[in-house]
């Protein structure tokens, strides 16, 4: 059993999907727009091209994303994401990938867990927590 988070990006879905594949280096697994549905009632209107389902593979781990109802306000509250990666290097330079049209809500830095550490909102409004795990 594992869990995926779910996102919806409610009309930006294609951006962020771009803007991870950059930052991140995201692998898409699979895409399906609206206009593929066999029900086109499931389509919200002016949406055919729009993002239905779309599955990124970040590292090992697959993220599951729509554009939902395409409300253009997505919403994410709550929740963080956390990156965990190899070294100090990676940590700096996706921290700032990640921040590039976002928010540092909080500095990368040594802390008494990690020897970097940081939160950063991207342009999205998703939450990350980027940590260089201690090594034995």
């Amino acid at each position: 059993m594992q869990i995926q988070p779910y996102l919806s990006f409610e009309g930006r879905c294609d951006e962020a999907v771009q803007f991870y594949q950059s930052a991140l280096g995201a692998e898409v697994q699979m895409i399906m727009r609206f206009k593929d549905a066999p029900d086109s009632g499931m389509t919200p209107p002016g949406s055919a091209d729009k993002v239905m389902h779309t599955a990124i593979k970040i590292g090992d781990s697959i993220i599951l994303a729509t554009d939902g109802r395409c409300t253009g306000s997505p919403g994410f509250t709550g929740i963080s994401l956390s990156l965990d990666v190899a070294d100090e290097a990676q940590a700096e330079q996706k921290f700032a990938a990640l921040a590039d049209g976002g928010k540092i809500t909080m500095p990368l830095m040594k802390t008494f867990f990690a020897p970097k550490f940081g939160m950063v909102q991207d342009r999205f409004g998703i939450q990350w927590m980027i940590v260089v795990q201690h090594q034995p």
